[in-house]
């Protein structure tokens, strides 16, 4: 991925991630919170991607960095993966589905419909399902409010545990996850934010370069900002009980990493 600077002193410059979470659960095996890039990715870029894509985005095309090596490292079986959760169906966050082809495969109704509709593009790689994944899909004004989020929705299958939180904007059914993890939450924002920063209160500040990429993906500018607002004020009001991060920053990632 690309290396990226810091818009302020203090911080390291550092490479863009596009990470995953792994939840483990007693009774529903484990649960994986998007899947990054796959081996049919990194073994056949030119065949499974968009050229485009991969030059504007210079992903890492290293089999470790996937999540079904990551997992064999942890000591897990990727057999165990039952349930995968998706923010949306970009490449980066989808191209691992066919590591997995044996698990049930959470995402909005309109992401889906999304997807099928306008593969094969630049963000949508029909070769990502042509192993027929076990979709369960979710549809908009279903659910129930969570912190002042509408539509909010419990996975067919699971505990509610883990959740869908719609926060469309970025792509037609895009939403963010939210992982019960004690006696509060994290939030994978997944692409609803793209800068820590963008976050903060009182003068939010976007990253000039990952901004680049957030402008000329997003389907719904205004809707994307109003969700940017509401991420923020959840972070403002309910920080102590809702940690929430997106998909790309790198100093996010850091913050969760092992310290040594």
């Amino acid at each position: 991925m690309r290396t990226i600077d810091p818009t302020y002193d203090g911080l390291e410059s550092a490479a863009a991630v596009c990470h995953a979470l792994l939840v483990e659960t007693d009774a529903h095996g484990l649960v994986l919170v998007e899947t990054g890039l796959g081996h049919d990715s990194v073994d056949r870029p030119g065949e499974v991607l968009d050229p485009e894509w991969v030059e504007l985005v210079s992903p890492r095309l290293d089999r470790a960095e996937t999540a079904l090596s990551r997992l064999a490292q942890l000591g897990h079986d990727p057999a165990d993966v039952r349930h995968i959760v998706l923010t949306h169906l970009d490449v980066d966050h989808a191209g691992g589905l066919p590591d997995f082809p044996r698990a049930r495969v959470h995402v909005m109704a309109a992401e889906y419909e999304a997807a099928m509709a306008e593969g094969p593009s630049r963000r949508y790689r029909p070769a990502h399902w042509a192993h027929g994944p076990l979709w369960e899909t979710y549809g908009a004004g279903e659910g129930e409010e969570w912190y002042g989020f509408a539509g909010v929705q419990a996975l067919r299958g699971l505990p509610e545990d883990v959740l869908l939180v719609p926060l469309g904007g970025h792509t037609a059914g895009h939403a963010a996850v939210a992982v019960r993890e004690g006696q509060g939450w994290l939030l994978h924002a997944g692409d609803a934010y793209f800068y820590h920063r963008e976050l903060e209160p009182g003068s939010p500040e976007s990253h000039p370069l990952l901004d680049v990429v957030q402008l000329d993906s997003q389907v719904d500018a205004r809707l994307r900002i109003e969700n940017q607002g509401r991420l923020r004020e959840l972070a403002r009001e309910h920080g102590a009980e809702v940690s929430v991060f997106s998909a790309h920053d790198p100093w996010e990632f850091a913050r969760y990493q092992p310290q040594a």
